[in-house]
């Protein structure tokens, strides 16, 4: 089973001015996945994603999508804090997010989102539009277990 967490970060949906709509469509996209994933978790940007993340790989989380905060308005830092706690990047992943995106979205190219390893838990930074959710699960669908199980060890399947 793969344990995963949703973290929005939204300055404006922490405060309660609206409801965040990205989280419960990637907490439902990663229960279709077959991952065991709980209510998303609601913070301000910055530094309470840094904290939620070390929370989730204290706890023994495979897998956290974070979504929002990886535009280039001012306040968004998610890119910044994630990077400061990773052990490596997996650049293909934002790069795929991106591509996947970019011909519907234009604007998609103007996301920062990262993606990589944090002890032996995949983080992937995602837009936070409903779009970007649905992108980053259609992208990530495919290779997530996986990359779960080469993070737990595992070995690639021989073909021959």
């Amino acid at each position: 089973m793969i344990r995963a967490r949703v973290v929005v970060a939204s300055n404006r949906a922490a405060t309660g001015v609206y409801a965040d709509t990205s989280g419960p469509l990637l907490v439902e996209g990663l229960t279709k996945l077959g991952c065991l994933v709980d209510e998303p978790v609601v913070v301000r940007d910055g530094d309470p994603v840094g904290v939620e993340l070390r929370r989730a790989a204290a706890e023994g989380v495979d897998v956290v999508l974070t979504s929002g905060g990886t535009g280039i308005n001012p306040t968004d830092r998610t890119p910044e804090v994630t990077r400061a706690l990773l052990d490596y990047e997996i650049p293909g992943i934002a790069e795929a997010i991106r591509a996947h995106s970019r011909d519907r979205v234009p604007t998609a190219a103007l996301s920062r989102g990262l993606a990589g390893v944090l002890g032996r838990m995949l983080v992937v930074n995602l837009p936070g539009s409903t779009g970007g959710a649905r992108d980053g699960l259609a992208v990530l669908g495919p290779i997530l277990e996986h990359a779960v199980d080469q993070l737990r060890g595992g070995d690639h399947p021989r073909t021959d």
